[in-house]
């Protein structure tokens, strides 16, 4: 199994959480970024347990924009480091942040544009943080600046057609364990072709429901899994595989 969208920097303890991760069936994590400390912390990670993490470097788009100088040193980390990251990511548009960031929505869009043609010019896909009205921004920025470009939309929340534009590119698409309790969850990942379909925690990110009370880890994947297959009557073994091929697909033959 493979979590596809995890901010493992923020977790202590990781050698003791990898190898108990590992033995329960997780082979690898898409550990993203949110910053330029933490795309250090996470290459940093990846030195550690480079057969566990595909290590993503980016922004996250609900926080300030970086500095001038942040983004340099963050491009020359980018070309330096290009052959042990997966992704730039995690990056994208504010949306529930956006009233308190100090930077207007179309200085973020101009960002992104920044950032998905450095992932182009690397021949990097990118994992991105694109939900409710934004996720159509996004789309339209990459199917004009970046059309080749291949993409995660991590924890979609979209209207339906976004949503069938964004499966109908090519993109992938993730669910998190609100798939397992939540309708609008539910709703999307019916929408998701299954070569299209990847899992993740988000973790450390708190959930609710059958959660409720427990540390966000990879292993809620295989909760995903068991419920996903109940619900779609195949089988865990087959959804685990599907799921797998496809997180490779998407990130795993670049590193």
């Amino acid at each position: 199994m493979i979590d596809a969208h995890i901010h493992l920097e923020k977790y202590d303890n990781l050698a003791e959480r990898i190898e108990k991760w590992q033995a329960a069936g997780i082979e690898k994590v898409v550990a993203v970024s949110n910053d330029l400390a933490s795309s250090y912390r996470t290459l940093e990670l990846k030195t550690q347990y480079p057969d566990f993490i595909l290590a993503g470097c980016g922004f996250h788009p609900e926080m300030p924009l970086p500095t001038h100088a942040d983004f340099q040193e963050w491009l020359r980390l980018v070309k330096s480091e290009r052959e042990r990251i997966a992704c730039i990511g995690e990056i994208g548009l504010p949306h529930y942040e956006i009233e308190n960031l100090p930077a207007s929505l179309q200085t973020y869009q101009e960002f992104l544009v920044d950032c998905v043609k450095t992932a182009e010019e690397h021949h990097l896909p990118v994992a991105l943080h694109a939900v409710h009205d934004k996720a159509k921004i996004v789309y339209e920025i990459l199917k004009k600046e970046t059309p080749s470009l291949s993409a995660h939309f991590h924890w979609l929340k979209a209207p339906a057609d976004v949503t069938r534009n964004i499966t109908a590119s090519g993109y992938f698409v993730s669910v998190t364990p609100e798939v397992c309790y939540r309708e609008r969850d539910q709703q999307l990942a019916a929408m998701i072709p299954e070569n299209q379909l990847l899992l993740e925690t988000d973790g450390p990110w708190p959930f609710q429901g059958p959660f409720t009370g427990h540390e966000t880890t990879p292993l809620f994947i295989e909760t995903i899994i068991n419920y996903l297959a109940q619900k779609n009557n195949t089988s865990p073994h087959f959804l685990r595989q599907k799921t797998k091929d496809n997180a490779w697909n998407m990130y795993g033959y670049l590193k």
